[in-house]
């Protein structure tokens, strides 16, 4: 025994860290450009772009989280995750939008939607988020380390040597490096995310025991406080706004070869973590009923706990590597796409505007590093993971309206979407800490409060203010008019393209458009659907946003029955 683990724990963490560092060292080679660096330079298949939603969606903060949270309130502790539940079937619907913009970062967005100050505003709101996910992701990393090890390997320096392999690969091997380490890693804490639970049911006897020996309301998916009815439904509308401009999405929704690639990777890579997150969940349940005691203050000690006395030598080693390298591969992907952010729309625009493709990529490399100092200071000052998470669910559906505006009303301006932005900050600060309601409430209550404000902000200013240029206008709805492999009629319109990206099968130009073959788009053309819709021009997008809609209740489905075995 070591620091409280076997050698043969030790021995597996050793030989994994070190095979995917090699991986993602051996991408270097593949790095060229800096569309290489921040988007794979959209090479990526569906298997590849499947494991890359998972594994830069799967972070250690979030076990930790949703099983501390059951140990408290039980199974509706599963909503700090499945927040984003029924946000899931509009993925399938949202995925082609980042392809077609052939962007490579959400700054172009805004910047390009609503003119280069908002462009920065956005990307310094982008760089605070992946700062504080990365903080929370080292705070979830050393919160499961101490438990496991009871308390023998500080998590500060278990945090250093995850920090210097994680940025050692990104700085080297760019996002490439994140889709293949994501696919990796993803296949084993998926796995691993179930292994648990026959252990806790050995260890407890049965089911059954579990369903005498905790509340009722341990087996329920609405808690009687912190996660109630009212807080669950503000929160899953938050997230369908907030979702949207979460700052690496633009490459787990758009790097892949093609619209198809980007759909399943998106959509199916998050519905892998719905299904892990019920083990997770699951988890807190068992291990309140098996190591009762934790108080609100310690209850993310919970998985932790769960994993030292239950799991036998060696797969003990082997969930708290795979944990830690999911730290790892979202760690690089945040990395990336802040350094992006940084680079494309502060540095380019505001430093150097004329700094060629190779400056750039130095830069982007090296201002990452500032991200991970961030996060490591942002680990140290926040009391939970939980009080982190909510930090941030806010502060994304600041601008999540906005963007969502840009889609499918023409008539969103600069001044509107400021007066958005604004308007919804001054709401939460407003009643951030000076309204005496329950802390469980008090954010689904802000969330009811800004999300009707920032809307109503932004069509009222935008009404009495002046249209965007209107050649803007026109280049950014060709894009999201154009399906990918018809780039052709781009250049002949004179639009600019930022990254088409490589390997893209074209459509003759003599074949009948796409758009007209089931290609375009349900959320683009919202407000004129009434004269467009037929189903065969949205066919890909209802089939698969109905598709995924079953899945949503099959995903449900499986957490109720799991719930319900051993109560009867």
């Amino acid at each position: 025994m070591l620091f409280g683990l076997s050698y043969l724990d030790l021995a597996v963490i050793l030989i994994y860290f070190v095979f995917l560092s090699i991986v993602g060292v051996s991408t270097y080679q593949s790095v060229k450009t800096t569309g290489d660096y921040f988007m794979g330079n959209r090479r990526f298949g569906k298997l590849l772009m499947i494991g890359h939603a998972m594994g830069t969606g799967t972070h250690t903060d979030q076990p930790v989280t949703v099983a501390g949270a059951s140990y408290s309130i039980g199974l509706a502790g599963i909503w700090y995750q499945w927040a984003w539940m029924f946000s899931n079937p509009f993925f399938w619907l949202l995925s082609p939008i980042y392809r077609r913009l052939r962007y490579i970062t959400t700054g172009d967005f805004f910047e390009h939607r609503y003119g280069k100050n908002l462009g920065a505003a956005y990307a310094f709101m982008g760089f605070i988020y992946f700062t504080m996910s990365t903080g929370l992701m080292l705070k979830g990393t050393g919160t499961t380390i101490d438990a496991i090890t009871q308390g023998q390997v500080p998590s500060d320096w278990a945090v250093v040597i995850i920090t210097i392999l994680f940025v050692t690969y990104s700085l080297i091997g760019g996002l490439v490096a994140a889709v293949i380490t994501d696919f990796i890693q993803g296949v084993f804490i998926l796995i691993l995310s179930f292994l648990l639970l026959p252990f806790a049911i050995n260890a407890a006897g049965s089911m059954r025991a579990f369903h005498e020996g905790l509340p009722e309301y341990m087996f329920s998916f609405v808690a009687p406080a912190e996660v109630t009815l009212f807080f669950i439904l503000a929160v899953v509308l938050n997230s369908l706004i907030s979702i949207v401009v979460q700052p690496h999405h633009m490459a787990v929704g758009g790097a892949g070869k093609h619209e198809m690639a980007c759909r399943m990777g998106w959509t199916y890579g998050n519905f892998l973590k719905r299904l892990m997150t019920l083990g997770w969940a699951f988890v807190g349940v068992f291990a309140a009923f098996l190591y009762p005691g934790l108080t609100a203050e310690n209850r993310e000690m919970a998985f932790g706990i769960a994993v030292m006395n239950l799991l036998p030598a060696g797969l003990i080693g082997l969930m708290l590597a795979s944990m830690a390298a999911a730290v790892m591969s979202s760690c690089d992907s945040f990395m990336v796409g802040g350094s992006a952010l940084f680079t494309r729309n502060f540095y380019a625009k505001y430093i150097n505007s004329n700094a060629n493709d190779k400056k750039l990529m130095s830069v982007a490399r090296w201002s990452s590093i500032a991200i991970v100092f961030g996060g490591i200071g942002f680990a140290m000052i926040i009391p939970s993971v939980v009080d982190g998470l909510l930090y941030i669910w806010k502060f994304t559906a600041f601008f999540g309206v906005s963007f969502w505006m840009a889609l499918f009303w023409r008539r969103a301006n600069r001044y509107g979407a400021w007066a958005s932005l604004i308007s919804m900050i001054i709401c939460n600060i407003l009643t951030d800490g000076h309204i005496d309601w329950a802390w469980d409430m008090s954010l689904a209550w802000q969330i009811s409060l800004y999300l009707p404000v920032g809307f109503i902000a932004i069509i009222a200013v935008s009404l009495v203010t002046p249209s965007e240029n209107e050649e803007k206008l026109r280049q950014f709805y060709l894009l999201l008019d154009t399906p990918v492999g018809e780039e052709y009629k781009l250049k002949d319109a004179k639009v600019d393209i930022i990254l088409e990206g490589g390997n893209i099968a074209q459509q003759p130009r003599t074949a009948p458009p796409l758009k007209e073959q089931g290609h375009s788009l349900l959320l683009v053309d919202l407000l004129s659907l009434h004269k467009k819709f037929t189903f065969k021009r949205y066919r890909i997008d209802l089939v698969g946003f109905i598709f995924a809609c079953a899945v949503v209740a099959g995903i449900f489905g499986i957490g109720i029955l799991a719930a319900s075995i051993g109560k009867y």
